[in-house]
């Protein structure tokens, strides 16, 4: 394990868990790896809520600066780096989102799905809606959660401004 900026003490991580510089793990998150492995990328935050397994013949990777937003579910998957993964979206074993990209809150990604770079995906099953680079939106969200995490590992439960 990097130095994260924070993880939550209620937070449960079971097995083969990389968790890189700069991550943040929230409350009531549950990582489990019986199998495989998870590997969460550099300034990754994963909010309230979320569970992350594997798959049994696929481990979940997450890369940089991502927001995996309050409920989801990873499973099995690969997620590239700046994405956000939104409230309650789960993406199913064999899966892959292409960096700068967007599953909307409630989409389901079908097991094996593919989608490229800056791919917004919404739906049941989710679908690409549009090709847009999202880069910059959630780096800024992944941004604002690292200022957070480090005020909270400071015992700071304040919002951090932009810039401080």
């Amino acid at each position: 394990m990097d130095e994260p900026a924070f993880i939550h003490e209620t937070a449960l991580m079971y097995g083969k868990v990389y968790v890189g510089p700069g991550v943040s793990i929230w409350p009531q998150v549950v990582i489990r790896c019986e199998l495989n492995e998870v590997r969460i990328g550099a300034r990754t935050n994963v909010q309230d809520f979320v569970m992350i397994h594997i798959g049994f013949d696929h481990p979940t990777l997450i890369g940089d600066d991502c927001s995996i937003a309050h409920h989801a579910t990873l499973h099995g998957c690969t997620i590239g780096d700046r994405c956000l993964v939104g409230i309650n979206a789960t993406v199913m074993d064999g899966a892959t989102i292409g960096s700068n990209s967007v599953v909307a809150g409630h989409s389901i990604v079908n097991e094996g799905a593919t989608f490229p770079e800056n791919s917004i995906i919404a739906g049941v099953p989710g679908k690409l809606i549009k090709t847009l680079d999202a880069s910059e939106g959630n780096l800024a969200n992944a941004d604002f959660y690292y200022r957070n995490a480090l005020n909270y590992a400071r015992g700071v439960y304040r919002t951090a401004k932009s810039g401080s």
